[in-house]
């Protein structure tokens, strides 16, 4: 299984981003976790393929909405009042379970390259 994260870029604090992850297979659980410099990865939200149910990180919680189309097997994570906190590289991550979502990154087998997300304020 392949990921492919896009999206990223330079924004102004308020303002908003989609990120992409686009899967060549699989119908497990997906999330997006995020790394800062000098910080550990974090997760950030997740859904569960098959029913659409989604968590998030209570840092994002109100901000950011996770969604998926089925068609195209492909994960968007709508980022809204961004803040320079949000800087970091974003990557996209399929489960190993379905409908078992976890904040864990070792419970993801699979991993897209990241995408750089930078809040200027």
């Amino acid at each position: 299984v392949q990921l492919q994260a896009s999206g990223g870029g330079l924004v102004q604090a308020g303002g908003s981003l989609r990120l992409s992850c686009a899967a060549s297979g699989g119908t497990y659980d997906m999330g997006w976790f995020r790394q800062a410099p000098g910080k550990e990865r974090e997760f950030v939200a997740g859904i569960v393929w098959d029913v659409s149910s989604t968590y998030y990180a209570n840092s994002v919680k109100g901000r950011f909405t996770v969604s998926r189309d089925r068609a195209k097997r492909t994960m968007y994570l709508q980022m809204n009042s961004l803040n320079a906190e949000d800087t970091a590289v974003y990557y996209c991550a399929l489960s190993r379970y379905a409908r078992r979502l976890s904040p864990q990154a070792s419970d993801y087998a699979y991993w897209g390259q990241g995408t750089q997300v930078t809040v200027s304020s």
